[in-house]
């Protein structure tokens, strides 16, 4: 009758919520026995996303140094530092033998550099690593056991063991305590995407909805015949690579440097655009030099707790963004002064006393701004970066290529060049920024997009080969604010843009090129369905709302379930990511060392003798 925690889902954030119980449990839980169950019908450690089952052609969007899932010094956290290899040395480590890896990731690991950008089957293997030594670092008398199975219900009282139900097993898991790291998850489509399908059911076309790529059947998607592709991110650069060198097209270097594109014969006619008609930024491909800006300055925990306390909470808009804003701008005015003074007008101290005076967004910033920064390319500005192709019109479709390619091109020339390092200074900020966020919870869908297009962006080389692909004219641009409709009088799907007025696409498939929107109530998970019928509170855009301390989940009168916990993308505390770069202060971080350190002071409190009188 030993106690007994359910963790649903083992992937990296399950995965690092068990290193943080091990980290904690000497201190906490002594030489108690406890089991832990972890259900998930993908690997421990890599989970769905990152399993090896899938296209060795798939990467990582960040450089191998810069993911790790070990907390350093820069956490703000209660329990015990516990430190670990990045990707980059776990690589290292695993090409010469150090560590023991599965057949054939050796020599892939070995070959990694750690300015390289792995494959995402090899960060698996480093994840199902991790994983193993959370194991081995438990204490003797806490055992794991894993259940390869998808978990469909959750039931029991408040005060009471809780019921945990596996598809396919007749009894319930029963546990005293039990926390949801589910990662991505599906979604029942909303009304316009549920008509595009049946549009494209009753025509005989193909739609392919939000899904994670490496998940979503390209078999339909036929060669040599255009496919309306609507969104511009991380996910469309996989669909880009899964039916282009995925199809047997290779990259070539031609005479004049270029990388060029020798098709397959096998490939689409992709015609892409988004809300904004451009990708996401480049990964950053320079190395950070010299002083960091002293972050944060303008929107730390005490303008966090200020926020807070408003009667009635803070709006994005109106209270929050604006501090974002400063802080953003600090960040790149103070680069710009310390590492580029020649491009400056005045002293850092001068403009960085009337900067800190001057209220967010107002005409005394601009106009501070104007008078010390001469050459307008080295002035952050927000709005432009957020929209860039706002109110312009291209006469053609040509014109839109060479439009969007010299955008593009100009992106990655930009991103490499250390002479622009004020860039990186922001991205700093906008790790600093997404530390505070944490605490408020649900903010809509545009803050989570505007920080992945800045921070999140594909590798230099991703857009490389698009533009390589965009010569060949494998995929061809749409532009800014596409629109997509179903033209019940061709049978088709048809697409156009504010870019490129009264012109428009015509095709026979359309992909939505993006992870669907989190949402508990109509979520296709059905434990999460069964927890918001069952009472689970939810935020206005669909996520479960949880105690921001601990992750307890909250009910609709806002109290916290004392046995029910939730850490990840469905949650209105969900951090960055469930591994991050070290020195950051991570948030996925200080959050599963809180959640631990309550499971743990719970469970403790939980002897043999009143756990076994608690279910008589």
């Amino acid at each position: 009758m030993s106690p007994t925690l359910v963790i649903v889902g083992a992937g990296p954030r399950g995965t690092g919520l068990l290193e943080r119980i091990a980290a904690n449990a000497a201190d906490l839980y002594g030489d108690r026995p406890l089991d832990i169950h972890l259900v998930d019908p993908h690997p421990p450690g890599a989970g769905r996303i990152w399993r090896h089952d899938q296209s060795p052609l798939l990467w990582m969007n960040s450089l191998a140094e810069d993911i790790t899932m070990f907390t350093d010094a820069s956490v703000e956290m209660v329990g015990p530092v516990r430190a670990g290899p990045t990707l980059a040395a776990w690589a290292r480590q695993a090409g010469d033998g150090t560590v023991t890896v599965p057949s054939g990731a050796a020599e892939a690991a070995g070959a990694l550099g750690p300015r390289d950008f792995a494959d995402r089957r090899l960060q698996g293997h480093y994840l199902g690593w991790v994983y193993d030594r959370a194991v081995a670092a438990l204490p003797p008398r806490i055992a794991v056991h894993e259940h390869r199975h998808h978990a469909v219900r959750l039931a029991g009282p408040r005060d009471g063991r809780q019921q945990v139900w596996l598809e396919g097993r007749p009894a319930p898991l029963v546990a005293d305590l039990v926390v949801l790291t589910l990662g991505h998850l599906g979604s029942e489509p909303p009304p316009e995407e549920q008509a595009l399908a049946s549009f494209a059911a009753t025509h005989g076309l193909t739609y392919l909805p939000p899904d994670f790529t490496a998940d979503s059947d390209l078999s339909g998607l036929r060669a040599g015949e255009p496919v309306l592709v609507r969104g511009m991110g991380l996910a469309f650069v996989d669909l880009m690579i899964l039916l282009t060198e995925g199809r047997g097209g290779r990259y070539l270097t031609r005479p004049d440097g270029q990388l060029g594109y020798l098709p397959s014969g096998e490939e689409p006619v992709l015609h892409v655009g988004s809300r904004r008609g451009v990708p996401y930024h480049s990964k950053i491909g320079y190395d950070w030099t010299g002083e960091r800006p002293p972050l944060p300055r303008f929107f730390g925990p005490a303008e966090a707790d200020a926020l807070l306390a408003r009667p009635g909470g803070p709006d994005f808009t109106r209270d929050i963004w604006p501090l974002i804003a400063k802080e953003l701008g600090f960040a790149h005015y103070h680069r710009l002064f310390t590492a580029h003074p020649e491009r400056t007008a005045v002293h850092w101290t001068d403009f960085e006393e009337k900067y800190a005076a001057a209220d967010p967004g107002s005409a005394a910033l601009h106009t501070l701004v104007a008078a010390s920064v001469p050459d307008p390319a080295d002035r952050l500005d927000l709005d432009t970066l957020d929209r860039p192709l706002a109110g312009v019109r291209y006469p053609n479709a040509a014109a839109l290529q060479d439009g969007l390619r010299g955008y593009i091109q100009a992106d990655l020339d930009r991103r490499h060049d250390p002479a622009h390092s004020p860039d990186q200074a922001v991205f700093l900020a906008l790790l600093s920024v997404y530390g505070q966020l944490t605490r408020f919870g649900d903010l809509g869908p545009w803050w989570h997009g505007f920080f992945s297009y800045l921070a999140s962006g594909p590798p230099g080389p991703r857009l490389k080969q698009l533009l390589a692909l965009s010569r060949a004219g494998v995929v061809r641009f749409l532009g800014a604010d596409v629109t997509v409709t179903a033209d019940g009088t061709t049978g088709l799907f048809r697409a156009g843009s504010a870019s490129l007025p009264h012109t428009e696409v015509t095709a026979r498939a359309l992909v939505e090129a993006r992870l669907p929107a989190p949402s508990v109530a109509h979520s296709r998970d059905a434990l999460l369905r069964g927890l918001y019928a069952d009472g689970a509170a939810t935020t206005p855009g669909g996520l479960l709302r949880v105690d921001a301390a601990d992750g307890r989940v909250l009910d609709r009168a806002g109290r916290a379930h004392p046995r029910r916990f939730a850490l990840g993308p469905h949650t209105d505390a969900r951090a960055s990511g469930a591994f991050t770069r070290p020195g950051t202060n991570a948030p996925s971080f200080r959050q599963n060392d809180a959640t631990a350190r309550t499971l743990l002071t719970f469970l403790a409190a939980r002897t043999p003798k009143e756990h076994h009188a608690a279910d008589q």
